[in-house]
């Protein structure tokens, strides 16, 4: 059974910034994708940016520039650094897996609360 443990949102004013983690158990491909998801109220859930087994990187335009997403292998976790917020950003965000064997993510997060006061 695989697990993935969100932590580090909270409250910040726009132009702060802010981290959250991603802590991985269970039995874990060794070969995945990791990512971070968020949605807003009202909204559809939306790919915000991933990193692959290797370390390669990817993210969305609205973040670019802005988020940065990294890993640590040996113990399981991903971070993502976001500087610069904006009240956009505003969302549960969420941390998912996605097996080498899989096109789309397998595991979720439970999510944690980003609020970005204007």
């Amino acid at each position: 059974q695989v697990q993935l443990v969100e932590s580090g949102g909270g409250l910040v004013q726009a132009g702060g910034s802010l981290s959250v983690s991603c802590a991985v158990s269970g039995n874990i491909f060794s070969i995945n994708t990791m990512g971070w998801y968020r949605q807003a109220p009202g909204k559809q859930r939306e790919w915000v940016a991933g990193i692959t087994s290797g370390g390669s990187t990817n993210y969305a335009d609205s973040v670019k520039g802005r988020f940065t997403i990294s890993r640590d292998n040996a113990n399981n976790t991903v971070y993502l650094e976001m500087n610069s917020l904006k009240p956009e950003d505003t969302a549960v965000y969420y941390c998912s897996l996605r097996p080498s064997y899989s096109a789309m993510p397998r595991y979720w997060g439970q999510g944690t609360q980003v609020t970005v006061s204007s």
